[in-house]
C-alpha cells in the first residue's frame, strides 16, 4: 500500500457491522470513507456519483444482491475495485462473484487484522479470496474438462510467466512493469490465457496455476 488514502464506499444492509469495518479501515490510517448504504441501489447511486477507489459490498441484501450491484458497477466506466464481503462460503456464491468480475472475495468472520490486510491487498492491485474458500474454487474448477498442463492448453512461453505472475498476485500494471510491456498487452494475454484454460476470472486461473505450475515442473 502507499501512503495514499483510498476513498471507500461500504454497502451492507447491517449497520453493527458497517460500523465495525469504518473503525478497523480508519484506524491502518490507508483508507477514507467516503459513504455508506444500507441498500443496494443507494450504493449504486454512491458508487456512481462518488468515484471511490474501493467498493466493499455485501452479498446478500433485502432489496438486491451484491451481485446484481456488482454486475452494474463493472459495467460502468468507472475503475472502482469491488471487494464482496460476506457470511456465505458457498462455491457457487464466490464462483459467481469472481466471473463478475469482483476483485476479492472476504468472509465476515474473519480475524480483523488479516480482514484488513487482505482489503489492503485488494486495494493495491491483487484479487483476494479468504483463504478458507480458496479450496472451494479449486474443487469448483476441477468438476470441468480443463487442461492439465499449460502445454495442452496450448500456452506460449511469455503467457506461462503472465500465469506465474498472476498466481503471485501481481495485477497488470505490475505484471506489465516485471515484464517490461504494456498493461494493455498483459490484458490482451490474460484474456487468451483464460479461453485457453477454459476459465472465466484471474482468481481461477491462479488456482490452477498453483494445482498445475508446481507439479509440471516436478520435484
Amino acid at each position: 500500500m502507499t501512503d495514499i488514502q483510498q476513498s471507500v464506499v461500504i454497502v451492507d444492509d447491517h449497520p453493527l457491522f458497517r460500523r465495525g469495518l469504518v473503525q478497523l479501515l480508519e484506524a491502518g490510517g490507508h483508507f477514507r470513507l467516503i459513504g455508506e448504504a444500507a441498500n443496494g441501489r443507494e450504493g449504486i447511486d454512491l458508487v456512481k456519483r462518488l468515484h471511490p477507489d474501493l467498493l466493499l459490498l455485501d452479498l446478500n441484501m433485502k432489496d438486491m444482491s451484491g451481485l446484481d450491484v456488482l454486475k452494474i458497477v463493472k459495467a460502468t466506466d468507472l475503475e472502482t475495485r469491488v471487494v464482496m464481503v460476506t457470511v456465505s462460503d458457498q462455491a457457487e456464491d464466490l464462483v459467481a462473484a469472481l466471473r463478475h468480475g469482483a476483485d476479492g472475495y472476504l468472509l465476515k468472520d474473519m480475524e480483523p487484522e488479516q480482514m484488513v490486510e487482505s482489503i489492503e491487498a485488494a486495494a493495491s492491485g491483487r484479487v483476494i479470496v479468504s483463504e478458507a474458500l480458496t479450496h472451494l474454487l479449486a474443487a469448483a474448477i476441477r468438476q470441468h474438462n480443463r487442461p492439465e498442463s499449460t502445454g495442452e492448453a496450448g500456452l506460449t512461453e511469455q503467457e506461462t510467466r503472465i500465469l506465474e505472475l498472476l498466481a503471485a498476485g501481481l495485477s497488470n500494471k505490475m505484471i506489465g512493469r516485471e515484464l517490461d510491456i504494456a498493461e494493455g498487452t498483459v490484458k490482451v494475454h490474460v484474456k487468451h490465457i483464460l479461453r485457453k484454460l477454459g476459465l472465466r476470472s484471474r482468481v481461477e486461473a491462479a488456482v490452477w496455476a498453483v494445482e498445475h505450475l508446481a507439479r509440471q515442473r516436478g520435484p
